[in-house]
């Protein structure tokens, strides 16, 4: 007897169901659709006994900061950090809020996010629209303490600005990124001028007293990788704890009210690979790394791993696989480290940093 869909053991609600819906909307509409389905918190609480995974061999310790699993949700998803205490009960390890501004910002006009589904991915144009520093910083005050660690990306177009943002958000955080490589925000890549960035560094480190990141750029040619290197040889020098690589690859498209943006998903997940091989390369075990770009499956995570990044983090793999992605991932790269010989070595040994 052939069971239905609906009662097979691999079967998924989300693919079969609840994309489809999805995907008959705009991205921008869908994306508040899924936010408002994320405010059901009762019911993530009680999903949460499924869609963890907890094993031994999936924990670490993370710039002094303990995981259950080393796969993160990336900044963008919950850009005004509403949702993050139901975000972590799909089984993250860790969550990133975010992009937080110093001031309200509309972000780019629309059209301004668009699907791929053929290569699932994403490209977007949004120009960090955000309610504000004050208003994501109530948020999290009436959060409190969450059951999993919680990081804020933040950004500004001044070094003052990025200040504001962190002596604001850092004590209610585990640790903040600092995003300077955004391809859709004007201005923001002054920051990737080693000048600029040391100074802005230097001003950060005055008041810092947890673990800082650095959101790096991707690059597909020597000249960028040369310039990325510069921005990470700044990192080590100013004792960051890591950094995030990469960040959207520019693309053109006149589909987009910008005609440009930054291309998100599996179509990237080749560049992001190189680079972060590349870092590590560069930096041995001075910093972290966290492999962001296009993984989707414990083997992409455990790819990542193996080039050098201590965790991974999911974005539009959320987008495509549906609420379930995180404890299949967990599941499957649980499997492959169990599975790896003794002497294969993920992610490097990096003595555990103060700020």
């Amino acid at each position: 007897m052939t069971l239905p869909k609906f009662l097979r053991p691999r079967f998924s609600w989300y693919l079969w169901l609840v994309r489809p819906l999805l995907f008959r909307l705009s991205p921008e509409r869908a994306q508040r659709l899924a936010e408002s389905a994320l405010r059901i918190r009762p019911v993530w609480r009680t999903l949460s006994l499924r869609l963890r995974v907890s094993d031994p061999v999936l924990r670490r310790t993370f710039a002094g900061i303990h995981l259950e699993n080393p796969i993160g949700l990336a900044a963008g998803f919950d850009k005004q950090c509403q949702h993050l205490d139901t975000l972590g009960h799909l089984g993250f390890g860790y969550v990133v809020g975010g992009t937080v501004t110093p001031e309200p910002r509309p972000g780019n006009p629309r059209p301004r996010l668009l699907r791929e589904t053929s290569s699932q991915s994403l490209i977007n144009s949004m120009g960090f629209p955000s309610d504000g520093l004050e208003v994501v910083a109530d948020q999290m005050r009436r959060f409190g303490h969450l059951a999993m660690p919680v990081l804020v990306s933040i950004a500004a177009l001044d070094p003052e600005g990025f200040e504001r943002c962190h002596q604001t958000l850092e004590p209610l955080v585990d640790a903040l990124e600092m995003n300077i490589s955004s391809p859709n925000t004007q201005g923001i890549r002054r920051f990737q001028v080693p000048d600029e960035f040391r100074a802005l560094l230097q001003r950060m480190n005055v008041h810092r007293r947890k673990p800082l990141f650095v959101k790096l750029p991707p690059y597909t040619d020597e000249q960028g990788r040369e310039q990325v290197a510069a921005l990470l040889n700044e990192c080590i020098a100013a004792g960051v704890t890591g950094v995030t690589a990469i960040n959207t690859l520019p693309v053109e498209d006149s589909r987009l009210a910008m005609g440009r943006g930054g291309l998100s998903g599996r179509a990237i997940f080749p560049d992001m690979l190189r680079v972060v091989r590349d870092l590590r390369q560069e930096a041995g075990d001075k910093l972290f790394i966290n492999a962001c770009g296009g993984i989707s499956t414990g083997e992409e995570a455990w790819q990542a791993l193996q080039a050098g990044a201590d965790t991974v983090q999911i974005y539009t793999a959320l987008v495509y696989n549906g609420p379930s992605v995180v404890h299949t991932i967990a599941t499957e790269l649980a499997q492959l480290m169990k599975a790896a010989p003794a002497d294969v070595r993920y992610g490097p040994q990096i003595a555990e940093q103060q700020p």
